[in-house]
């Protein structure tokens, strides 16, 4: 693990935490203005007007840009791991964003499934692999994945609140660790050249399975709170990339006497997603837009009286 790999790694965790803060930012003031039955297509025209969302999709191309330099330098499975991080970040920046800080068992739960899931996958310390899959494996794993996220965004549509979020979430994650391993496959070709790379499939391929992830993304930010998504985002991405890396680039994870400390690891996930499941801020309002969140402003309070006395001279008149 090289210094380069834990900077670019974690620099991506913060620039995508902060996307998702500013994103659901946005997703909260557009549901409080136009609602919540609105299809993601349409939201999408009207918050690409919005400075929030428009700075949080930068913030993800951004995220791209430096995951894809981490995989360059470091395996999957070990830039995935300090993507956890990402569950800190996005509770330290949306207090900023939001003005408001989330419960303390909210933060417990946080800390929990960010440490448990780096003891795991640190004790796991998997095999560096290779920097290519055999394309047979493709295949398979592209089938996979189709039926896996697929099966999650179906169940989720059927559910509302805090369910949806969880399971869009997941949807999201496990096509993200599809996009990492699709961006890693493209990053491990380029010693034969750019128009060689060009005129293969992986590349246009992460293109296409990094929207079809943007667009869960957006649909998990509407559903409802980042405690509810967020977790499900970070670690199913991680969980997935470790299973691609192994089914795909031979990424070995050791077993024996890191056993113990990856149990640890798990038992740590379990325990904050029970926490998470009672936390306030999974249900609540921290990460909601301010007018919704606070009630209607001395503004919009003025305007109403106003009418109400409007409506009330008129009456008198007649």
């Amino acid at each position: 693990m090289s210094a380069l790999t834990v900077v670019l790694a974690l620099f991506a965790a913060l620039s995508n935490a902060a996307a998702s803060v500013l994103q659901r930012r946005a997703a909260a003031q557009d549901e409080d203005r136009a609602g919540a039955r609105h299809t993601v297509v349409r939201s999408l025209l009207r918050l690409v007007r919005d400075r929030y969302w428009v700075g949080g999709a930068l913030l993800l191309a951004l995220t791209t840009v430096l995951q894809g330099a981490a995989l360059a330098v470091g395996s999957l499975a070990v830039v995935q791991p300090l993507m956890a991080s990402e569950l800190l970040f996005t509770l330290m920046v949306g207090s900023l964003v939001f003005h408001r800080r989330p419960d303390p068992r909210t933060w417990l739960a946080f800390v929990a499934l960010a440490v448990g899931l780096a003891l795991f996958l640190g004790a796991a310390a998997p095999s560096a692999g290779h920097d290519t899959a055999d394309s047979g494996r493709w295949g398979w794993a592209g089938l996979a994945l189709f039926v896996v996220v697929t099966a999650l965004a179906s169940v989720g549509s059927l559910v509302r609140g805090a369910p949806r979020a969880a399971l869009f979430g997941s949807a999201s994650a496990v096509a993200f660790g599809g996009t990492a391993a699709l961006l890693k496959e493209v990053t491990g070709r380029l010693p034969q050249g750019v128009g060689a790379v060009l005129a293969q499939w992986p590349v246009y391929a992460t293109g296409v399975v990094g929207v079809i992830s943007f667009l869960l993304l957006q649909s998990a930010l509407r559903a409802g709170t980042l405690a509810a998504s967020q977790p499900a985002l970070t670690l199913g991405d991680a969980l997935t990339s470790v299973a691609l890396g192994w089914a795909l680039f031979g990424e070995e994870i050791a077993l024996g006497v890191r056993v113990l400390p990856e149990l640890v690891g798990v038992a740590l996930i379990g325990l904050g997603s029970v926490g998470l499941a009672r936390a306030p801020s999974v249900h609540g309002a921290w990460d909601t837009a301010p007018a919704a969140r606070d009630g209607p402003g001395p503004g919009r309070r003025g305007q109403e009286r106003r009418g109400q006395g409007r409506r009330g001279q008129g009456r008198r008149e007649t």
